[in-house]
């Protein structure tokens, strides 16, 4: 896609208008997204064609004491991810004591099954079969 000739000309008065707070055709975020869309270009005309004034975007907003809007929000993001590792870890060491606790059910389990299976398989001296009281009739 080529540029339009006066895309340039179009992010520097975007910048100028964002900056002084009087955005027309965005939220006026400090961020390129917003910024794209203030000079009506694509994104990517920033991030790919004009490198230099997506920077100089980000200069000025330093430079007036300010964050721009992505880097405001990686304190909270950190912050957030911190608080999701924290309880991933909780539930991980939550599951390995489950896991042993299963691995010790299932042994004992194991142990009590080999030992009913051998009891139920070994001969027993003092039962004796009876015969049957009545007699068949084969052919009744």
């Amino acid at each position: 896609m080529t540029p339009a000739p006066d895309e340039r000309e179009r992010i520097h008065a975007a910048t100028d208008r964002i900056l002084a707070g009087t955005p027309q055709c965005s939220t006026g975020a400090l961020t390129i997204v917003a910024l794209a869309a203030e000079a009506g270009v694509p994104r990517n005309a920033l991030t790919q064609r004009h490198l230099d004034l997506k920077n100089h975007f980000y200069e000025a907003v330093r430079a007036r004491g300010q964050l721009p809007d992505s880097e405001r929000r990686l304190p909270q993001q950190i912050t957030r991810l911190k608080e999701l590792r924290a309880r991933d870890a909780e539930e991980i060491a939550q599951l390995r004591t489950d896991v042993e606790h299963l691995v010790h059910a299932l042994n004992q389990l194991t142990t009590e099954n080999h030992l009913l299976r051998s009891e139920a398989s070994a001969p027993r001296a003092h039962v004796l079969a009876l015969p049957n009281p009545r007699p068949s009739h084969a052919g009744t």
